[in-house]
């Protein structure tokens, strides 16, 4: 007798609809804002240009974000927005990040991490060379005359003195 598996075999997917990972993501770019710092009083603490100050502030990352679903891995995310079901809600919490990394290349300090996050984590951002344009003219002597031919050539079709004018004839 056959017996019935409903489990074709493997760990059980960690999230069954991606409403169940959604306040997960809110939570984690909330988190990533940081929370303002008190004195003694309780009162928040501003800075010199009267804003006020925040603790535990981190930049999104896509690392983090799945740190933060409770993920082992960037990869075990990355296999989840591969679902049709995650699709949707992973690309657009991914957008997030890509945003706050675009954002940070006008920013001096944070061009150079803002470049490295966005080539290797989303696509469309890797700096490819422009590849050469092929040489499809033909020849016209220009090289030859650069390599000191040109004279040589000039004197193959005659006494060449006879037809260019001096500069006097020019100038008239």
């Amino acid at each position: 007798m056959k017996s019935k598996r409903t489990n074709k075999g493997g760990r059980p997917p960690k999230y069954t609809s991606c409403k169940q990972i959604e306040g997960l993501i809110d939570k984690y770019f909330e988190d990533c804002k940081g929370k303002p710092f008190y004195d003694a009083d309780g009162k928040p603490v501003f800075d010199k240009y009267g804003l006020p100050v925040f603790i535990d502030v981190h930049p999104p990352t896509v690392t983090g974000l799945a740190l933060a679903l409770g993920f082992n891995s960037r990869q075990s995310l990355l296999n989840y927005q591969d679902k049709d079901e995650f699709m949707d809600t992973i690309t657009r919490a991914k957008s997030r990040i890509e945003q706050y990394n675009e954002e940070r290349l006008y920013d001096k300090d944070g061009v150079n991490g803002a470049k490295f996050q966005l080539k290797n984590n989303f696509k469309g951002w890797a700096e490819n060379p422009v590849p050469a344009a092929e040489d499809t003219k033909e020849d016209d002597g220009f090289l030859d005359a650069l390599n000191g031919t040109a004279a040589s050539d000039w004197a193959s079709f005659g006494d060449s003195t006879e037809d260019i004018p001096d500069d006097t004839e020019l100038s008239a």
